[in-house]
């Protein structure tokens, strides 16, 4: 039977903190323009660069919350919250809060995903199981999308962010399966957690589960479609003056490509339509410069 897909969550519009709440939102959408690192990354192959990820959401979430309280001026120019201070959660959800000293009163919480651009699934691979009723109204998801500096090297560097309401992702998530597994008349039931509170502490069980989920899909939010418009836009995005749905396509080509002349015929044919239809020679220079490296790293390799 069809059902309606969820409403989004917001906070309501009397609710104290929301200037706060909205001012945080704002930040966050804007901390490409904010983050630093020294993560350097050199020597890795560049179809394996995705590896990384597990680090670098480790310093995302950290880096996040000193900026966000490096910038309480901003969202606290009135010195209403001084006793509050974003804090980073380990292994919990959500990965940030804003809370007071004590540890009690929490205002919201941001749950931060990380993304690989350029990884061959061309999409946010990350699974949110959450349940719904472990989300306050306010809690947000965040995908922040990443890049190395030179590509297949050098430093992370965020694009643009996506946001949402955390428990409106995790309540399309349920709406998604549940749609998509009735119309192929399959097994669509969803194991929640009972009694479960906001802000469960990390003993606790917070997570759904779909039974009959064999391929380990339930809770791919990439996959219910609520991303899609932002997942184009992004590949849309110009990295080095080439598209970045160009660069993924690229980097899965040779990543499934098993032998030594097809990958070379992939790259020199490469070479030869950007050599032709580039109409930007300093961005052109650069994608071929990095092409080279990615030729030479591919010939001097372990397989080589």
């Amino acid at each position: 039977m069809a059902t309606n897909p969820p409403e989004r969550t917001t906070p309501k519009s009397d609710w104290e903190h929301l200037t706060v709440w909205e001012t945080t939102k704002s930040l966050l959408l804007s901390i490409p323009n904010y983050f630093q690192t020294d993560l350097l990354i050199r020597g890795v192959n560049a179809t394996e660069i995705f590896s990384i990820g597990p680090v670098f959401s480790s310093i995302l979430e950290s880096q996040i919350v000193e900026t966000l309280n490096k910038l309480r001026n901003v969202w606290d120019k009135d010195d209403k919250y001084q006793s509050f201070a974003f804090v980073r959660r380990a292994q919990a959800f959500p990965d940030v809060l804003l809370v007071d000293a004590t540890g009690k009163e929490i205002l919201f919480g941001v749950e931060l995903k990380s993304w690989y651009v350029l990884s061959k699934e061309g999409e946010p691979s990350f699974r949110y199981l959450i349940t719904p009723n472990a989300c306050a109204d306010a809690d947000l998801l965040i995908i922040v999308p990443w890049i190395l500096s030179d590509v297949i090297s050098g430093s992370p560097r965020l694009l643009r962010p996506w946001i949402e309401s955390a428990k409106y992702v995790a309540e399309y998530r349920n709406f998604y399966w549940k749609e998509s597994r009735s119309k192929q008349n399959k097994n669509q039931n969803i194991r929640s957690p009972i009694n479960i509170k906001q802000y469960p502490d990390i003993r606790q069980e917070a997570c759904d589960e779909a039974p009959d989920d064999k391929g380990g899909n339930f809770g791919r939010v990439a996959r219910t479609g609520i991303i899609d418009s932002y997942i184009k836009s992004i590949k849309e995005d110009k990295y080095l003056g080439i598209k970045i749905d160009h660069w993924i396509e690229f980097f899965k080509s040779v990543s499934e490509t098993r032998t030594d002349e097809r990958i070379e015929k992939k790259i020199s044919s490469l070479r030869k339509s950007i050599q032709k239809n580039n109409d930007r020679p300093v961005k052109g220079k650069a994608f071929l410069d990095i092409l080279q490296l990615i030729e030479d790293l591919w010939k001097d390799g372990p397989n080589a």
